[in-house]
């Protein structure tokens, strides 16, 4: 009797050892460790979304690691990241590469309007810029516009907008969007071209320095005059205006579906906000008393 007893409370104990296995395996968004991939040129505001939701969720452990968004995507696809932030227009191939890859549909999951902007010094007498400037001057040898990398989301951008591939363009490098401002003063003739999330913090004393060195020329169309501020991103009237989206290969909802939720919530648009971008998916309502 009393050794069926013990081979009984054996069986229980493996049961509950065996169970509590299975659970510690089973998704979580709440707890466990997430890497996020994203260009440098909207790096801030994905820290600033992996803090909140770390202060929301103290379980879970986010690390945001810059990377080329091209390279970025391909991570993705080849199962080294579960999530990726992304800004440009896919191709058919590359979607049709995701859905295979990944076995997934392809869902972006839109977050927040952000810009690729063009800068010159603060001393400049350049005071805006046109499109065909732009789109003449990217096919000059003087190279006169300066971007972050040779394939940052920055080139791959503009390229998309002038119906370019980025090997067609002519343009210079300075390594790292910050390098691009701290460094334009250098060369008077040259335009450098970033993100607009690289100093787009209304209060943080980095991005106001930053700010503080150049300025942004607004894009002529036809005579009129288009800047990267709120109306401009909400309304999509400034031409460079970008959509970024988060990508993710996780196909069940586990710590990435859950931080790609709570990034486009109230909470994570309210963030995206403070970041000085516009909100994807929460819209300023304004109510006139009369």
């Amino acid at each position: 009797m009393m050794n069926n007893f013990k081979l009984l409370l054996i069986l229980l104990l493996v049961t509950v050892i065996s169970c509590s296995k299975k659970e510690d395996k089973s998704p979580s968004y709440y707890k466990g460790n997430l890497t996020i991939l994203t260009d440098e040129s909207f790096k801030s505001v994905t820290e600033a979304l992996a803090e909140g939701y770390m202060i929301n969720y103290p379980d879970t452990k986010i690390k945001v690691i810059t990377k080329k968004e091209d390279l970025g995507f391909l991570d993705l696809l080849n199962d080294k990241a579960r999530i990726a932030v992304m800004s440009k227009d896919l191709s058919a191939e590359e979607i049709k590469a995701y859905e295979e890859q990944v076995d997934l549909k392809f869902l972006p999951a839109k977050f927040a309007a952000d810009a690729v902007i063009f800068i010159v010094p603060k001393n400049s007498a350049k005071v805006s810029i046109t499109m065909d400037e732009i789109k003449q001057g990217m096919q000059s040898e003087d190279k006169k516009f300066i971007f972050d990398g040779g394939n940052s989301s920055n080139l791959n951008f503009v390229a998309q907008k002038l119906k370019k591939q980025p090997k067609d363009l002519k343009f210079s490098i300075i390594p790292g969007s910050v390098n691009v401002i701290e460094e334009l003063n250098k060369y008077p003739d040259k335009i450098g071209v970033i993100g607009l999330n690289t100093f787009s913090r209304p209060y943080d004393e980095t991005s106001e320095k930053l700010r503080e060195m150049v300025k942004i020329l607004p894009i002529d169309v036809n005579g009129k005059l288009y800047t990267p501020n709120s109306d401009g991103l909400r309304e999509m009237k400034y031409p460079f205006t970008r959509v970024l989206y988060f990508l993710t290969n996780e196909g069940n909802f586990n710590i990435a579906n859950g931080f790609i939720r709570y990034s486009c919530t109230q909470l994570g648009q309210m963030i995206v906000e403070k970041e000085g971008l516009q909100p994807y998916n929460i819209y300023r309502r304004e109510v006139q008393m009369r």
